[in-house]
């Protein structure tokens, strides 16, 4: 064997040293990795919305169950700042009136945001500091959410976005929003059949008498369950009360013949 060969050879087996990640580095590179995974997510998020969602964040709520935080971290809706104008549509409790289909081109156009602070709070909130063309509410609908569960009205934030655009004609923007909560199906399965007469509505002042029909019925419904007689005894209730009266005449009549046999005459 020449000794070039037998250089090469000495190489090949001189001992390559190894580099291990620790702890940290690995952290760091699945970190990445999901964080590659996120914005593909994000894009892909971003082109199924052909127009801008916002929120103006007042910071009333636990971050941990905020609705809007956690579309943020989806890329679904953007953070506005205080005095910053939004074109588009804004559900706030100052608007003038409610949502309708004919505010499709609204959205359409300039997109869709919503303030998110608490309704105990209303005070506290600078309102005059989010500048905006098209105020709107929304009509009666239940929450569905942990937090507020069948109560209505108190809605979070993704169910108030997702009930405009189930109103304004955009049902699969709407059902990519709930999806990303386990819940957000009992939203759909709750006010079903309000957001599907809603949408039917020509305006705003259908949207009012489509609610208040509503509501109207709900209330008369309570009304004749109260007004219902108490169901009648059942053959087993009625025999128990035969069995119990028949002791009671039992025990009377033995105390007055133990009364009788101690009379002296």
């Amino acid at each position: 064997m020449s000794g070039r060969r037998r250089k090469n050879k000495s190489k090949l087996l001189e001992k390559r040293p190894r580099y291990v990640l620790g702890k940290e580095q690995r952290y760091h590179q699945e970190r990445d990795k999901e964080s590659d995974k996120d914005d593909e997510a994000e894009s892909s998020n971003e082109s199924l919305i052909s127009f801008p969602v916002a929120m103006w964040d007042m910071e009333h709520c636990d971050p941990k169950k905020c609705s809007g935080r956690k579309l943020v971290r989806h890329g679904l809706i953007k953070i506005l700042r205080l005095g910053v104008r939004f074109a588009g549509l804004c559900l706030t409790p100052v608007g003038d009136k409610c949502v309708c289909p004919t505010d499709r081109e609204i959205i359409q156009e300039y997109g869709c945001a919503v303030v998110d602070c608490s309704w105990a709070r209303l005070d506290d909130t600078p309102f005059n500091r989010m500048k905006t063309s098209h105020p709107r509410l929304l009509p009666f609908l239940v929450a569905a959410n942990p937090i507020n569960y069948g109560k209505p009205c108190q809605l979070s934030c993704v169910e108030a976005i997702a009930a405009t655009l189930i109103i304004t004609g955009y049902p699969e923007e709407a059902n990519l929003y709930l999806g990303k909560f386990s819940w957000g199906h009992a939203f759909l399965e709750l006010n079903s059949e309000l957001l599907e007469k809603y949408a039917l509505c020509a305006d705003s002042k259908e949207i009012i008498a489509v609610q208040e029909k509503f509501l109207d019925k709900a209330w008369q419904e309570k009304l004749d369950r109260l007004a219902l007689p108490d169901f009648p005894q059942s053959d087993t209730e009625e025999e128990e009360a035969e069995e119990g009266e028949e002791e009671k005449d039992e025990d009377v009549a033995s105390k007055i013949t133990e009364e009788l046999g101690n009379v002296k005459i």
